[in-house]
């Protein structure tokens, strides 16, 4: 057994043990506190520098930050779970994620890879045979799941921080791990790119559990068919009045919402590619017989090129706006989330399948997976691009009872190993170092 393929069995035990630790702790974007705080931890235990808070990410660039009611609530719950004062500090107000770097004082190039940490607003499911449920690792957090394998994914970050760690005398060059909040909603990698992590980055890596139901040890090298895609938050602001005394004095917000609604499915389709647009929340009034005063819509619009998707915001504008109109309400549109079309560069295929044929984890390589949805990743494969640098998602096969976002999505924890050993491998690979012994 060569000693890259020891390092990895003997890894298993702390991967499985940090996800199932950030799956009981799930936080929703901007209040990754615990996790953030638990993360870092360990990466200053290892050696690499750490950057938090207004260090780590653009304040300004954040998008969809929670209200300062909700930022404080988590805030309070996190020092209850042990997160130190003098971390929170740091993270206060919905600055959380890190970026951390390690750096071997040689020559060579300068890799940076993302994880991303954030749950989603999703009550987990108790049912017995849901395998956190029956491990006894499910949710402690009342509507609140890590449903799409972000628990999973900062285990990996600590899995290859372990690696650089423990390999750092036979590696070459520089190296950042971004641990990125608030991926769902396209609302925290743009926050890290503007920080300026991924200046003058000559290899970025990336990586997503799952997407498809497939075998553990398939990885497709590269992801395409990123839909760009904007998250909208809309008010009706109206006038409330007895809806019986005085009906004709009421402004309904309720029904512009309603109308929004139905009307933003109309939208019609683009000859230049995949459009999508959805609802999925509304809520509005107090009472049966009170004309409602107010109604939030929150909504999302996709485009298979980032043209497109501006095509389908601003026909969603049009549309919400003509009907807060026609019911004499106010309208407030705020975009809370945004992510742009992006493609891979194809020469991480070749990288992959070539050190795949020396991994006891990689069994199956596939040039691409068509995502057909967004990632705000995006934002950090254009960046590196633009700088001359290359880039790549991957996505790494597991076997899926229920898909992304569903109540009982669970994923095999046999996949964690599989993901390190890729970075590992394509970390070694691009070092431009001696090998020997560690194939």
């Amino acid at each position: 057994m060569s000693s890259l393929e020891q390092f990895i069995k003997e890894l298993e035990p702390t991967l499985t043990t940090f996800r199932r630790t950030f799956h009981q702790k799930p936080e929703l974007g901007f209040t990754e506190y615990v996790t953030t705080y638990l993360i870092g931890k360990e990466l200053a235990n290892l050696g690499f520098t750490l950057y938090l808070g207004k260090e780590a990410l653009s304040s300004k660039h954040r998008m969809g930050v929670p209200s300062q009611e909700y930022l404080f609530l988590q805030e309070e719950h996190a020092l209850k779970e042990g997160v130190e004062e003098s971390w929170l500090h740091q993270m206060k107000g919905g600055h959380t994620g890190l970026a951390a770097t390690f750096d071997t004082g040689k020559p060579g190039p300068h890799m940076a890879f993302r994880f991303d940490i954030d749950a989603l607003p999703i009550k987990e499911s108790s049912n017995p045979e849901h395998f956190p449920t029956s491990e006894t690792f499910n949710s402690r957090r009342q509507n609140v799941m890590h449903a799409c394998g972000h628990d999973g994914h900062a285990a990996i970050g600590i899995g290859v921080a372990r690696f650089l760690s423990a390999y750092k005398e036979e590696l070459q060059g520089r190296f950042t791990l971004l641990f990125q909040p608030a991926e769902e909603g396209g609302r925290g990698a743009k926050a890290m790119v503007k920080k300026g992590w991924l200046n003058n980055v000559d290899y970025f890596a990336s990586g997503h559990i799952g997407i498809r139901d497939t075998k553990l040890g398939r990885v497709y090298a590269t992801t395409n068919s990123f839909l760009a895609s904007s998250k909208i938050n809309v008010t009706y602001k109206g006038k409330a009045a007895h809806a019986g005394l005085e009906p004709e004095k009421g402004k309904n917000a309720l029904l512009a919402a309603a109308a929004a609604s139905l009307h933003l499915y109309t939208i019609p389709r683009h000859s230049d590619g995949a459009t999508r647009v959805n609802v999925g929340k509304l809520e509005a009034g107090t009472g049966r017989n009170i004309i409602a005063d107010e109604a939030q819509l929150e909504m999302e619009t996709r485009g298979e090129t980032t043209a497109i998707n501006q095509y389908m915001v601003r026909e969603a504008r049009r549309i919400l706006q003509a009907s807060g109109d026609l019911h004499g309400v106010e309208t407030n549109i705020e975009v809370v989330g945004e992510t742009m079309e992006a493609e891979c560069d194809h020469e991480w295929i070749q990288w992959l399948t070539e050190v795949a044929e020396e991994s006891p984890y990689l069994s199956e390589v596939l040039d691409a997976l068509p995502l057909k949805a967004s990632e705000d990743v995006t934002y950090m494969i254009d960046e590196v691009q633009k700088q001359g640098g290359s880039a790549t998602f991957m996505v790494f096969g597991t076997p899926l009872k229920n898909g992304h976002h569903h109540e009982e999505f669970d994923f095999d924890e046999g996949v964690l190993q599989v993901a390190v050993d890729a970075f590992a491998r394509l970390i070694l690979k691009r070092s431009h170092l001696k090998e020997e012994g560690i194939n």
